[in-house]
């Protein structure tokens, strides 16, 4: 594993035989140990350790970005001057100001030795415990569980040095019988807080309570979403808009909107880099300190991200939210969270007469960005609801959806979160109880 004084040789390194007016190194070093399983056995266990050195020239106003995955001298030497021959290359770029001054950084809790130190032997053990219960119910199996340590260095020829190492545990599984699936999915910076055999019961027993299902027509359904759709529909939302490129652009949904109501007023969307209940990262890659960002506060359309670039178009700071250069994306929230409320998934349940239960979605693609429409489908435990209980698994449906509008129909939001992975960072959020929820299409299984 990458420790902090080799961080800070090879990036200094990168400075020292750098050309450019400034420069920038962004060291990413990454061990990963995956164990995945299918047919209710193991069928691939690897590790990989890998890293990537990206030198970000600037000459004048030129900027140029080249990277390498060999962190030899020589190797450093040449992928800091391609970046400044790249550089010299490009047109002008009018509105970059500078690469950004060093400021105090926040300390974070995002390491667990546990999780560092987890081995194969651990990992299939895991594995095993959800073969095994799956196999007592003459069910298969899938799933993978992935562990991995991370390690992100910023340095720049301006005095930044920024260094933080993380840990990430993630086990999923999906179990199925011939015509039903359950799923069931954990994320944590520790490993020890993943339970393997909670997972693989709440995966069984919907794969059990799915079985036969029956089809339903398309059509508005009062819908309670667990975490993982509700993360995938937040995931989504924050690609489309709450970075202030899309809003300088004019392609985000907060164009116009910043100070007005956009959703319901129970509705409350934060970033937040320094929570350590989420996925903690005390800096951004151009080594900036995170802030916490209300994107919408009860209901209204606050802030956007920002990173130095953006941040210098309209005069203001930077918040923490840049990517790797180089980005075409711009700035986007890393850490998302969504206020929870006061019910439990027992109490949306007995309120609802008649609607859906969703367990995740998947092959979600947007169809128009700025209205925040997204279409998608439901997978591994769909239920109809009646009379405030669940009844029958149904076939999996496709869902078109503004996805604005739904949050703005959240009767209830439960009072637990849960933390699972987003596009560029994590995401914790709630299970909601929507009204009105449109499906477009059904399947046959």
């Amino acid at each position: 594993m990458l420790d902090q004084d080799e961080a800070r040789r090879i990036t200094q390194k990168v400075l020292s035989v750098s050309g450019a007016d400034q420069t920038e190194a962004v060291l990413l070093a990454e061990d990963t140990c995956l164990t995945r399983f299918a047919s209710s056995r193991i069928h691939q266990n690897v590790a990989e350790r890998n890293a990537q050195l990206r030198v970000r020239a600037v000459s004048g106003k030129k900027v140029g970005v080249a990277s390498t995955n060999s962190l030899s001298d020589d190797s450093i030497v040449d992928v800091t001057h391609s970046a400044l021959q790249m550089a010299r290359l490009q047109p002008d770029n009018p509105d970059f100001r500078s690469l950004p001054e060093p400021q105090p950084l926040p300390t974070v809790s995002a390491f667990a030795d546990p999780t560092a130190q987890h081995t194969a032997q651990q990992r299939a053990q895991a594995v095993g415990v959800i073969c095994r219960l799956a196999a007592e119910q003459s069910l298969v199996a899938s799933g993978a569980f992935t562990t991995s340590v991370l390690h992100v260095v910023v340095a720049n020829s301006l005095g930044v040095f920024a260094y933080a190492p993380s840990t990430f545990g993630d086990l999923t599984t999906v179990i199925m019988s011939e015509d039903s699936s359950g799923y069931a999915s954990a994320s944590a910076v520790d490993v020890c807080a993943i339970d393997a055999e909670s997972l693989a019961k709440e995966a069984v027993n919907k794969a059990l309570e799915s079985r036969n299902p029956i089809a339903v027509e398309a059509g508005d359904y009062t819908v309670i979403l667990e975490e993982n759709a509700v993360g995938t529909l937040l995931t989504y939302l924050s690609y489309l808009g709450f970075g202030a490129l899309a809003l300088q652009e004019g392609r985000s949904f907060m164009a116009g909107q910043l100070g007005q109501p956009i959703v319901g007023s129970n509705v409350s969307i934060w970033d937040d880099g320094l929570d350590s209940s989420g996925l903690a990262v005390p800096f951004d890659f151009e080594g900036v300190a995170k802030q916490r960002v209300d994107l919408i506060r009860k209901g209204v359309a606050n802030a956007v991200v920002y990173d130095s670039y953006t941040a210098a178009r309209e005069g203001k700071e930077s918040t923490g939210h840049a990517l790797p250069a180089p980005n075409t994306y711009g700035p986007l929230p890393g850490n998302l969270f969504m206020q929870t409320g006061t019910s439990a998934k027992s109490d949306m349940l007995r309120s609802v007469e008649r609607g859906l239960w969703v367990t995740r979605f998947h092959y979600v693609n947007p169809l128009h960005p700025l209205k925040t429409v997204l279409t998608g489908m439901t997978r591994d435990g769909t239920f109809l609801i009646e009379n405030g209980t669940i009844t029958r698994g149904v076939k999996n449906l496709r869902f078109t959806q503004n996805v604005l509008q739904a949050l703005g129909r959240v009767r209830m939001i439960g009072r637990q979160s849960k933390l699972g992975r987003s596009f560029f960072g994590g995401i914790r959020v709630p299970a909601l109880l929507i009204d009105g929820f449109t499906f477009t299409g059904v399947t046959e299984f």
